[in-house]
């Protein structure tokens, strides 16, 4: 009688917005035990803060309650991932010197004009053309401005993901070219384009050495296996975004598929085998630990609308009664606040309503249908840039738990639809450290499960053509897409 092998245990860590989410899985995908602790923000206007300590205090909160009742000595690796664009500075000790500057801070707008303008050979060949404010490298710059007295030589620039590893680790660790991306790094060779750095006077020593997500960056101390209940030894995994994560956590993992996240925004993340271009820098892609390459986009537009114009209702039932209904009488662009970033760049756009609706479905209909739209028009864009769309799509998100409006959108988009049975980002580090430097995609094999498959009703994609076409030419009159923009 054979003596068996005892089964690996992989903890994937999400650092969120509102919480850090701990997760166990086991090597055939199965979510052994999950752990969420709530974090806090400061927001005022542009400012978004959270403590990074509390990042901490929250991690292993949640660690060890994902892994209360499982065995230690099985844990094999863990991985974390972290907001995209998310930075702070610590000492050479690895504390924090300021607050986390969130994903969405956007103080540094002016600092992001003069990194575009510093780097834009650079920017250009990386395909997104232009630095964001909400973008790490211009933080930094912001941080110079006003902080410049802790810009010393034991200063150290960290992504959210960086702070936690260290803490894991207990010692210095690299950062990944993933979280790093939006701080100005070469994902093309792993490292920062030193000659930017030092036209715009930052000082090389400030910043970490850059890994491939997946490179091992160290093991578990006895400090903080003690506080996670992590078992010592266990090796770290450099991670990705949250984006990155929940993409490989839905299983887009192969050339050609995509995994479109419809949640309060509306987010794509597909793998193409080259690096794209886009002239509107409206996509970017991150690198992935195999190799390919993760183009994306996040557009302003999704669900977040539906709560907007209908508060206190409830979404779910309207959801399953509008979805099934033929084209609104209006067109709806459902843009919930100002300006919009994907498919087309236009700061100032606006949501609109073309046309008086029928009643309050009417309504209602109109605006999952112009969600719809703008995930078709999407796909229309990246296919104009050369990215490859003919393999699976997934739906994620919160708004993927409506049925109802899955079905409309692979209506819609004329294409087959898989909905994940789950697609987390703490699920998607899990899958990242079981690859342990094998294929990614391969690995994700044998974890990922499909809860379901949805194929378009092709007299309904027809039916929506008329009015999708009607959208684009409404944005091609406000000027904010070029007229070649059709399909």
């Amino acid at each position: 009688m054979h003596n068996r092998l005892p089964s690996p245990i992989y903890v994937g860590i999400d650092l969120g917005t509102q919480s850090v989410r701990a997760m166990a899985v086991s090597a055939k995908g199965e979510m052994l035990g999950l752990g969420v602790q709530p974090l806090t923000s400061r927001r005022d206007g542009q400012r978004h803060e959270q403590e990074p300590d509390e990042w901490w205090h929250a991690t292993t909160a949640a660690c060890r309650a994902a892994l209360a009742h499982l065995p230690r000595e099985q844990i094999r690796g863990v991985a974390v991932d972290a907001t995209s664009g998310t930075i702070l500075l610590t000492d050479d000790a690895g504390r924090a010197l300021t607050p986390g500057l969130m994903y969405d801070d956007a103080r540094a707008a002016g600092d992001a004009k003069g990194a575009t303008e510093v780097g834009a050979s650079m920017w250009a060949a990386l395909g997104y053309q232009r630095m964001q404010a909400s973008w790490g490298l211009p933080k930094l710059l912001w941080l110079r401005t006003e902080r410049p007295e802790l810009f010393t030589k034991t200063t150290c620039l960290a992504h959210q993901s960086d702070f936690i590893n260290r803490r894991l680790a207990g010692e210095a660790v690299a950062t990944d070219s993933s979280n790093a991306l939006k701080t100005g790094c070469d994902p093309r060779i792993d490292d920062w384009p030193r000659e930017i750095f030092s036209a715009l006077n930052i000082r090389q020593e400030i910043l970490p050495p850059v890994v491939r997500p997946g490179t091992r960056l160290g093991s578990v101390c006895a400090a903080a296996a003690d506080k996670t209940g992590i078992r010592e030894g266990t090796a770290i995994f450099a991670g990705m975004t949250d984006g990155c994560a929940a993409q490989i956590g839905a299983g887009a993992l192969r050339v050609g598929s995509w995994n479109s996240v419809l949640g309060t925004t509306l987010v794509l993340k597909g793998v193409a085998p080259e690096l794209l271009k886009d002239p509107l820098g409206v996509v970017y892609s991150h690198r992935s630990p195999d190799g390919h390459w993760l183009p994306g986009g996040a557009s302003s537009v999704g669900a977040g609308v539906l709560a907007q114009e209908f508060p206190g209702r409830d979404l779910d039932a309207l959801s399953a009664q509008a979805g099934e209904r033929g084209p609104a009488s209006v067109i709806v662009y459902p843009l919930a606040g100002r300006g919009e970033r994907f498919p087309f760049h236009a700061p100032d756009a606006e949501g609109f309503l073309l046309g008086e609706p029928r009643d309050e479905l009417d309504h209602y209909a109109a605006l999952l249908q112009g969600v719809a739209f703008i995930e078709r028009l999407c796909f229309a864009h990246l296919e104009r840039i050369g990215a490859p769309v003919d393999g699976d799509l997934l739906l994620t998100g919160g708004g993927a738990k409506s049925r109802a409006w899955c079905q409309l959108r692979a209506d819609i988009l004329g294409r087959t639809v898989k909905i994940p049975e789950n697609a987390e980002a703490a699920f998607g580090m899990a899958i990242l450290a079981a690859a342990e430097g094998h294929s990614i995609a391969e690995t994700a094999v044998s974890m990922i499960r499909v809860r379901e498959t949805l194929d378009p009703r092709s007299s309904r994609t027809r039916q929506f053509d008329e009015a999708y076409q009607r959208l684009i030419e409404e944005f091609v009159r406000r000027g904010w897409l070029g007229s070649a923009a059709t399909g």
